[in-house]
Parts: structure tokens; sequence; C-alpha cells
């Protein structure tokens, strides 16, 4: 007689993990690890840079809070860019949305509800143009490059047309103080206390809840997501909406740092959110990307800014040297990719 087969083994019984198993997991902990130690190495070096070429100027505290101040309104738009290219999106018209949310939110009639009123109107507007594009792209059936680059072009104009040109400034105390050096908390500037607040909100969304899980699994293979039971095309339709929320957060923040409402704010942060996001690691084919990189990657390009200005270095020249540092980015991820 044949010996009985012997019963399976609970499921609730954990058993140790087998090397070929383990060897991945902490190859990805350990690259991920590497590539913030190599982000923090290049920050680094850039303030080094800075100390030298403009040791007076650079490292002032003043001008150590006017790059903090900068990189809060550009990080906050990267938030939720990461997250559209981590679901294997893209976003190009978040330029064009934080302009429109701050000219509709700083127009004669919207400011005669105060503080308030700003607020809750770039944050809807933001939110509204981020339901346009996730239902044209989740539910429309249209490209994501087509959809928010049509949403980039009716943006613009919309906020042309609000402005006729023009800029306007704001009147509500409120909203002006915000800028203002008295409402500093402990040193540190209102917009980048929001941006902080706005960063661990995306950590914990992308790493701590199953919406993050989600997101990344429709970016790493939607088809695959789909037969595990996630709706991807409700998923796309939440990550647009995070965007614009974002865009609406960040079109706030901007009019308390320029006190107006002008229809060229905005101008090329569809650039600068994408290559931060790509300089902290998140790939653009999706299904991989961290918060913590990208913010990394916003005050590194912030960061050279702000010493090619100190250094009175022209405008093309900073352009050029974004666009190298993305090239050498995309390289360095196609090269990782293969490891």
């Amino acid at each position: 007689m044949t010996q009985p087969a012997s019963p399976a083994r609970p499921v609730t019984e954990k058993s140790p993990p087998a090397d070929g198993a383990r060897g991945p997991l902490w190859a990805l902990v350990a690259r991920a690890d590497l590539r913030t130690l190599s982000l923090l190495g290049v920050l680094a070096v850039l303030i080094v840079i800075g100390g030298v070429t403009q040791p007076d100027a650079f490292l002032d505290t003043d001008n150590v809070q006017l790059i903090l101040t900068q990189a809060s309104v550009i990080g906050v738009v990267t938030v939720g860019m990461t997250f559209v290219i981590i679901s294997g999106g893209i976003d190009l018209s978040v330029g064009a949305i934080v302009a429109l949310a701050s000219v509709w939110a700083t127009t004669v009639a919207t400011q005669e509800y105060g503080f308030a009123g700003i607020l809750f109107t770039a944050v809807v507007v933001g939110l509204g143009c981020g339901l346009v594009n996730g239902l044209l792209i989740a539910y429309g059936g249209m490209v994501p490059f087509i959809a928010t680059l049509a949403m980039l072009a009716s943006g613009r104009g919309l906020a042309l047309e609000i402005t006729d040109g023009k800029t306007q400034m704001v009147t509500v105390d409120g909203v002006l103080k915000l800028g203002e050096r008295d409402a500093y908390v402990l040193g540190v500037p209102p917009l980048v206390l929001v941006f902080a607040g706005v960063t661990l909100v995306g950590w914990l969304l992308l790493n701590r809840t199953t919406f993050g899980r989600r997101s990344v699994a429709v970016g790493g293979n939607a088809e695959a997501a789909r037969l595990a039971g996630i709706d991807v095309r409700r998923q796309r339709l939440y990550l647009y909406l995070l965007s614009g929320l974002c865009c609406g957060i960040a079109a706030f923040l901007l009019i308390v740092l320029s006190g107006s409402g002008q229809n060229t704010n905005g101008n090329l942060y569809e650039l600068d959110a994408i290559a931060a996001a790509i300089i902290g690691g998140t790939l653009l084919s999706g299904g991989r990307g961290t918060i913590t990189g990208s913010v990394l990657g916003v005050l590194i390009f912030t960061t050279i800014t702000n010493i090619f200005a100190l250094n009175n270095l022209e405008t093309a020249v900073q352009q050029i040297a974004k666009g190298a540092i993305i090239v050498a980015a995309v390289l360095v991820q196609r090269r990782t990719a293969t490891t």
C-alpha cells in the first residue's frame, strides 16, 4: 500500500522565505536606499557649490527660506504628479490648472468672500479640472497625453479670458499676511509647513494605504490589476482628482507668495514636476516611485535655480542644465531597470 499523502500545511503557518525570494527583496530595498542617499549627496554637493560661489548670499537665512518657499509651490504639484506617473499616466496640464485656479480665485467677485472664498475656489477649480481629465482618460478612453494636452490649452485660454491679460491683485489681508515674516512659525514660512503636510499625507497614502498599492499595481500591469479585482478606471479617476487637488493647493500657495493671480502662473510647471519625479526615481512607464525621491528632486532643481540666479547665469543655461539632468536620470533608470 502506498503511504497516505501528508496533510497540507495550514495557510496561517509562516515558513521562512527561500533565499531566492529574499534576495530580490533585499536588493530592491538596498537600491531604494542607495537612490535616496545619492539624491542627498547631490543636494549636499549643490549646497557646497552655492556656499563656495556665493557664501554670504547663499547661506543667508533669508535665502534658505526663499529656496524652501519656492520649492513648496512646485513641490505640492509634484506630489500629485508622482501618483499619476506611478500609475502609468502623465499630466501635462498641471501648470495650466494652477494658472486657471489662481486667476479664478482672485477675481473681484471671489475676493468678496475673503480668505475662505479664495481657498475654496482654488481647490474646487483644481478638483474640477482633475475630474475632467480623469473622466476623459478613465471612462472616455483618451490617451493621457492627449487629454491633458487639451486641458493645458483650454486652461491657459480660459485663464487669459478671465484676466484679459491683466494681473489681478489680492486685497484680502488674511491671504497677504500669510506671506509676511510675522506669520512664520519658528522661522519656517507657512507655505513650507503646507508643503511638509502635503508631503507627509502623500507618503502615507502611497506607502501605508491600499490606495497606494492599487496605484502601483495599475502602473505595473493594468490588466493584471483588473484581474485581481481592482477597478482600474475608478482608480485612474481618483489619481487625476488627486493631481487636480494638489494643483488647487499650489495655486493658493502661489497667490500667497505673489499676492496676485496671473494667467502666466504655473509656466512650465509640468516640466519641473515631471523632471523632479524622474530625478526622484519614478519610472515614466509606471509601477515604481517614491514621494521622498520626488521631494528631493524638487529641492535639487530649486537649489540649482537659486545658485544660477545668485551667480547671474542666464535662464537659457538653467534650462540646458535641467535638460541634461533629466537625460542623465532617465539613463540611470534604464540601467538600474536591467540589473
